[in-house]
């Protein structure tokens, strides 16, 4: 059975969304589809569509006002190099093994970079990376619908310098980039996904990595649990849910370079600038 995908289209001033190519209605947004039940979302989107491309340009596939949250520290990769570049390491020892998950905001969807543009390393900080993750997309019900690629892109010199400046590390101008489309599936069937992480740089390549979300710590539905505990989400919400590659010091991004990230089906490409 051929897997549903949905993408997000500009054309001009217009959103239209589509699924597997085809035009989906003019009042179709993800934030509605994701106030509905899975097994009713599924059905919705299952139907035959007319085979007609919304052309325009894809954009990254969030609505404008939609949230996207973070996890840290779920695979050990992550640790390791969180302690490695903290001046406080046990900070990190201690999240990785306790129940409870790190969490952060990350962005607001209007602020998301689609595949093909610009993400941006920081001009106050001198180690910057990526951070390829699967990314969640969740409903309002806290039901895993999906995923797709996500790029958390961080300063690891300012979060290592006190794990009090996160926010600043990992939330400015184009330090989240997703798509380039929604995989419509459940989360038992994200177990095997792979990720893979390759850095060009004058049009060589300079870093790649390799991990599967078999490596990670804590299970996808646990993440989302502690999520929503005490956090409503009418819209849906889209969670990143950590990194198991790590380009280790001093290993840095540089405006020019490509990053290439896949994750299962999908790829996400974004040059870098500052």
């Amino acid at each position: 059975m051929m897997r549903m995908i949905l993408t997000r289209h500009m054309r001009g001033s217009e959103v239209r969304w589509a699924i597997n190519g085809s035009m989906l209605p003019a009042d179709t947004s993800l934030d509605g589809l994701l106030a509905m039940e899975r097994g009713d979302m599924m059905a919705l989107l299952g139907q035959v569509w007319p085979a007609q491309y919304p052309g325009g340009v894809i954009t990254s596939p969030i609505d404008a006002n939609q949230e996207v949250w973070a996890s840290g520290v779920t695979y050990l990769r992550s640790r390791i190099e969180r302690e490695s570049e903290s001046t406080v390491a046990d900070v990190y020892a201690k999240v990785y093994e306790a129940e409870r998950p790190e969490l952060f905001f990350k962005s607001l969807g209007w602020r998301c970079v689609p595949d093909g543009q610009y993400i941006r390393i920081r001009r106050d900080s001198d180690w910057n990376v990526p951070e390829p993750e699967l990314t969640l997309v969740v409903n309002s019900r806290g039901e895993i619908v999906g995923y797709t690629a996500g790029n958390d892109v961080s300063s690891r010199a300012i979060e290592g310098e006190n794990p009090l400046y996160l926010p600043q590390a990992k939330s400015y101008d184009g330090s989240c980039a997703l798509g380039p489309g929604i995989v419509l599936t459940g989360a038992h069937e994200m177990r095997d996904i792979s990720i893979d992480l390759e850095i060009e740089r004058d049009g060589e390549s300079v870093f790649s990595g390799h991990t599967d979300i078999g490596q990670m710590k804590r299970r996808l539905e646990g993440l989302v649990d502690f999520l929503f505990r005490e956090t409503s989400f009418p819209s849906g919400v889209l969670l990143m849910t950590g990194t198991g590659i790590v380009p280790s010091h001093p290993f840095t991004l540089e405006e020019g370079d490509v990053v290439r990230i896949t994750i299962g089906e999908l790829t996400l490409t974004n040059p870098v600038t500052s």
